[in-house]
């Protein structure tokens, strides 16, 4: 069987973190670790009640909260490293149930990287800003046209081996972060698939989207980003 490792970056999420871990399947998934990013609220003391494996990380940044995730599951012994990484929200905008559709097409080896994508699924009214379509079509028109990958959407709900994550050599700290892995697996050839996800309204505002400044460095990073990898 494989052994399968929740990462959940979290910021300021205490309204919304205990409804996610609440929804994760029981038996799938074999920890669940939830990235204290920096948060000024009680999201690390509500995810460790709530059973999580609770990591702090100071700097902020999206990223950064990532790679403190991915460096503990990859120190962990032999017997207990996982095969397969799940990286999802903390914001409750995703559907922790739907973890089991996204892990399967690497369990049946169809796949080593998985994306869960919200263009082709069903999105709740308003779950999307425009900006947000915006940039999601802007970016993977650029993948397709600059490095022939055909995604549709930089959805950060996916699913990756966990060697085939550590091949990537993943290094963006903030906003580029989903964007990196597509174009550098776009690069190196993984073997990648999307399936439909749902998603909804997040619970509180959005610390990217919500904001004027939040979304035109978003959109900065993530172009930089895709030209960076060429």
């Amino acid at each position: 069987m494989a052994i399968i490792n929740l990462i959940i970056p979290a910021y300021n999420e205490e309204q919304s973190i205990a409804r996610v871990l609440q929804d994760i399947p029981v038996g799938l998934v074999d920890e669940v670790i939830v990235v204290n990013n920096n948060s000024s609220d009680r999201t690390a003391t509500v995810a460790s009640a709530a059973g999580a494996t609770v990591l702090d990380e100071p700097s902020p940044g999206y990223g950064n909260a990532c790679l403190k995730g991915i460096a503990y599951a990859a120190a962990k012994p032999a017997a207990t490293r996982p095969d397969i990484i799940v990286f999802m929200d903390g914001d409750y905008s995703d559907y922790p149930e739907e973890t089991a559709k996204l892990i399967q097409p690497i369990l049946d080896n169809q796949a080593d990287m998985v994306i869960g994508s919200r263009a082709l699924g069903n999105r709740e009214a308003g779950a999307m800003l425009p900006q947000q379509i915006f940039g999601n079509w802007l970016a993977t028109t650029l993948l397709r046209l600059l490095y022939g990958a055909h995604f549709t959407d930089l959805g950060p709900f996916r699913a990756i081996r966990l060697d085939t994550l550590l091949a990537l050599n993943m290094r963006d700290k903030t906003y580029g972060w989903t964007v990196e892995m597509q174009a550098k697996a776009a690069k190196q050839h993984v073997k990648y698939t999307e399936v439909p996800v749902t998603y909804r309204k997040r619970i509180g505002v959005s610390k990217v989207s919500g904001t004027i400044k939040g979304t035109l460095l978003a959109g900065y990073k993530i172009i930089l980003t895709i030209f960076r990898y060429l």
